[in-house]
């Protein structure tokens, strides 16, 4: 069976810890579409939608937090389009418990272009400016995240 969107070098942005996070929620779109392909519950497709709204949440803060500390000056636009994508996949959960709205294949196809558009136009942009020297503090940043990960284990869901 195919894969609903599939990972390549194309949609890197050139922060390995970026590019690992990315791979994970392609990661996450694929068992949803499956879960939805082979009519497994709502409840395996809701497990499968609070993973990507936790996880979402995590690698948008690690972005983020990057951005930040490499005073990436687009930041503001960058993280109002994390929030507006969290709040449009927390409206999703909100209907799959409350109304045991089925997850379509039209909203999934949203997810997928969602994800690739803002990786392909705001995280490339945000690479090309880390990469060309807005990594100053890139040392200070991964021992940032390395101890805020070792106390906080909550991200690691499976």
């Amino acid at each position: 069976m195919s894969k609903f969107v599939e990972w390549s070098n194309e949609l890197s942005v050139g922060i390995e810890e970026i590019d690992t996070q990315h791979q994970v929620l392609v990661d996450l779109l694929n068992q949803i579409h499956e879960a939805i392909q082979q009519r497994h519950g709502a409840e395996v497709t809701q497990d499968i939608v609070l993973k990507l709204d936790e996880y979402t949440r995590v690698h948008f803060a690690v972005e983020e937090s990057l951005m930040r500390i490499s005073a990436y000056p687009d930041f503001s636009a960058h993280k109002g389009q994390h929030a507006e994508f969290v709040a449009q996949v927390q409206d999703l959960r909100q209907k799959i418990k409350t109304e045991n709205a089925p997850i379509s294949f039209e909203l999934l196809r949203f997810l997928r272009n969602w994800l690739l558009s803002h990786i392909d136009e705001s995280d490339k942009r945000f690479g090309q400016f880390y990469r060309q020297g807005g990594h100053a503090h890139y040392a200070e940043w991964q021992q940032e995240v390395k101890k805020t990960l070792e106390k906080k284990k909550w991200w690691q869901f499976w």
